[in-house]
């Protein structure tokens, strides 16, 4: 068993953060005998067993019987083009996600047609490196074509070419370059997202928007792992300064520390700061300040003096028996003590709100997981006083996909036997979505000066607004036919219902088709 984990943990492979795939080896983070940092995504080569785990999927139900045809081997078992020496090992995949589907309740015939690769590999043990890139066209559902047309994004993914008969084309990219010199260390140099928490959603810092560039450290000492990292995401809703200079930029900082105190319990506190790249006189850009790798972001940025936009956070973590765990978040945005405590519903007391449990193996059904969630955010929270400094990118949310002012349950039950895979997915909510003339925080890209003032400061509740009923079901059934890409057949099935007193939105989408890759694409909004 360990020559076999040390031949699989040579091969180097990289796993960014899909949350289905990483669901199937709950039973060994969340188990009582392990201690492990769970919270931050995706997970590289220096936590060795994690990898390990997810490395152990890609060979799963694989026959390598050499009396096997190379196209057999190619479909079901092997990597596209795979070259594997003592010193180095590169792994060349296609990648298609090929769809069919109707949205019935529009008469809407819709289609998509992906085709995606990905490079990846090792020179040899501490260097890895990772590339994809997707071409896309297609025909989507009435809601998620409204939020394309309204927004100017694929969701999670980039601006689309608006074609005449309505129709979506886009392109998307990701790479990855990881360097582990030890079981201390790892830098990672990328374009693509990040996610901290241990739910399904995260109200710190999740992967709903689009790819952006950074620089990460992970610094492991014992039971305590701390992450630096430095982005930059791009506003498409400001004025640009000049042809030349493209979308406005906007910089972010973030530290997060997580402490496994015992086998049972962990707890993290997280810190970020968001300030735009330049003003219209061209002048700040990145600030060096922000460069110190300690944390206490909040008192440098004070100590400069600056406009710019902090969050602090908490998370938390219990395994309550040997496959029962609880977790939760807490992000403040801002806070004054006497209004924060004073319950008069004053606008600035900006924070939200994460509480779930999730399990595996339930019923004693091996491979059998599920989750349930609370998600809160009060109006406001994330906004500031423009959309340059405010938690977005990209025209999407850096935490939640509905931004603010909601409430949101939630829960999902995934299930694999062999090479068949069943998901089901549940989301109630209830959201203050704006009219046309007021701001009353759903939308954390509209500056919070222009928020609704006619009960002046106060009395601001969560789900102020145009009071909004919101209903996902979310079904599918697949058969796994390569592990190591995830090509599978997939048939599902979405119930999206959003009800008001000014519209009634419903939605039964059907779909059939080839899919593979690893990522989080989320449509539950």
């Amino acid at each position: 068993m360990l020559i076999a984990s040390s031949h699989v943990f040579s091969q180097s492979r990289t796993y960014t953060y899909d949350y289905h795939h990483y669901q199937k080896i709950n039973s060994s983070l969340y188990s009582l005998d392990t201690n492990l940092h769970t919270s931050i995504r995706p997970i590289f080569p220096n936590d060795s067993l994690q990898y390990r785990l997810l490395d152990s999927l890609s060979s799963l139900h694989n026959d390598t019987s050499e009396q096997r045809s190379w196209i057999y081997r190619k479909i079901f078992t092997d990597h596209l083009i795979q070259v594997e020496r003592p010193d180095y090992n590169v792994y060349i995949d296609f990648l298609p996600d090929f769809q069919i589907g109707r949205d019935s309740e529009r008469k809407r015939a819709t289609w998509l047609n992906t085709r995606g690769f990905q490079v990846q590999g090792n020179i040899g043990k501490k260097f890895r490196f990772y590339s994809s890139a997707y071409e896309n066209q297609g025909k989507l559902p009435v809601y998620l074509n409204n939020f394309v047309n309204s927004n100017g994004v694929i969701p999670g993914q980039v601006n689309a070419k608006f074609l005449s008969n309505g129709d979506k084309d886009w392109a998307y990219a990701s790479a990855l370059i990881n360097y582990t010199p030890n079981k201390y260390f790892s830098f990672v140099l990328g374009q693509d997202k990040n996610f901290i928490g241990d739910g399904y959603r995260s109200m710190i810092l999740s992967d709903v928007a689009s790819n952006y560039p950074f620089f990460k450290i992970e610094t492991t000492l014992g039971n305590v792992r701390y992450m630096n990292l430095w982005a930059q995401f791009q506003d498409l809703k400001a004025p640009v300064l000049s042809h030349d200079n493209g979308f406005r930029k906007k910089y972010g900082v973030f530290h997060y520390l997580d402490w496994n105190i015992n086998k049972r319990l962990s707890l993290g506190v997280f810190e970020s700061i968001i300030w735009q790249d330049a003003d219209s006189s061209g002048k700040r850009g990145f600030d060096l300040g922000y460069l110190n790798p300690i944390i206490f972001l909040r008192a440098i940025e004070g100590y400069h003096g600056s406009p710019d936009n902090a969050l602090l956070g908490f998370t938390g973590k219990y395994k309550l028996a040997k496959n029962l765990t609880g977790y939760g978040q807490f992000i403040l945005d801002e806070f004054t003590a006497k209004e924060f405590f004073g319950g008069s519903g004053y606008w600035a007391n900006k924070f939200g709100v994460q509480l779930g449990i999730k399990g595996f193996d339930a019923f004693k059904i091996r491979n059998l997981n599920f989750l349930t969630e609370f998600n809160t955010a009060r109006p406001y929270t994330y906004s500031q006083r423009s959309s340059l400094l405010n938690y977005g990118h990209y025209n999407q949310a850096l935490a939640h996909p509905f931004g603010a002012n909601f409430k949101e349950y939630l829960a999902i039950v995934d299930y694999s036997y062999r090479r068949f895979q069943f998901f089901l997915q549940g989301n109630i909510a209830e959201y203050g979505l704006d009219p046309a003339d007021a701001n009353f925080g759903k939308d954390i890209f509209k500056p919070y000066t222009t928020r609704n003032t006619a009960k002046g400061n106060y009395g601001n509740q969560t789900g102020q607004g145009v009071k909004t009923d919101f209903v996902y079901f979310d079904g599918r059934t697949s058969f796994l036919l390569n592990p190591k890409t995830n090509l599978r057949i997939e048939l599902g099935a979405v119930f999206r219902n959003e009800k008001n007193s000014l519209s009634y939105d419903k939605t039964t989408w059907l779909t059939f088709g080839l899919r593979s890759s690893f990522r989080n694409l989320y449509q539950d909004f």
